[in-house]
């Protein structure tokens, strides 16, 4: 059975690329410079209208940690609501304590607000201390799948560690390896974990149509990218993966 193909990605473009390449499903964020964030409605329900692929939203409501606020938790609630009402296919979100386990009091919140959507807890899981406890809590809390390069940077460093993860889920829940996948080393990720589900980052970038360009202002902060600088998912590279399959 050829595995599952799921697309970061961070706009509706994006979304319609993603389906045209053949991926089976993607993820839809805003500010992948942040790693992942809660999209805007506007977004979800445009890249609703304009597709017929699977849609699964991030509940992440800044960047940093996964240590969240009273305040920012009911942003959370609230995000995940909206998300439901209007059309998400299932929802991705992580939450931690501060000693590096799993917020289980939280965690079955939003599982519980998600019903009946499947829920993806993200690679918030790579930065808990103990992974063979923490997947164990996600299967009792009924998560769906859970994101993963194998608490390193990349699915490649983290390789052994995934498969592990893979052998003991079984079939309890889906462990889907997700960092640093492309084209290039797709085959040799696969031949090792046999995942049912990958999750794989692949942009093109393009020139904005901006012809007046002032070069001295800045819309960001000091680590920044080029406003006249755009990007998307590629099409092409999505259909270069699944042809793989």
């Amino acid at each position: 059975m050829k595995p599952l193909i799921e697309i970061c990605l961070e706009n509706a473009e994006s979304v319609i690329e993603a389906e045209k390449g053949g991926a089976d499903r993607v993820e839809l964020c805003s500010s992948l410079f942040e790693g992942g964030l809660t999209p805007t409605l506007g977004t979800l329900k445009e890249a609703k209208k304009n597709t017929h692929i699977k849609i699964s939203t991030m509940i992440r409501p800044r960047g940093g940690d996964f240590c969240y606020s009273d305040l920012e938790f009911e942003i959370m609630k609230e995000d995940l609501r909206l998300m439901k009402e209007n059309g998400a296919d299932s929802v991705v979100f992580g939450l931690l304590l501060p000693n590096g386990d799993i917020d289980k009091k939280r965690t079955e919140e939003l599982v519980n607000i998600a019903y009946p959507l499947p829920v993806t807890f993200h690679r918030a899981f790579d930065m808990t201390r103990d992974p063979f406890s923490a997947i164990e809590t996600l299967i009792d809390l009924g998560v769906t799948r859970v994101l993963t390069s194998g608490q390193e940077a990349s699915v490649l460093e983290g390789i052994d560690l995934v498969k592990e993860l893979i052998d003991i889920a079984d079939d309890r829940i889906i462990v889907m390896p997700g960092c640093g996948i492309s084209e290039r080393n797709f085959k040799k990720i696969d031949s090792v974990l046999k995942a049912k589900e990958y999750h794989v980052f692949l942009e093109k970038t393009y020139e904005s149509r901006m012809n007046y360009r002032p070069n001295h202002i800045y819309m960001g902060g000091l680590l920044r990218e080029s406003e006249f600088l755009l990007k998307s998912t590629s099409s092409e590279r999505v259909r270069n993966i699944v042809s793989m399959l």
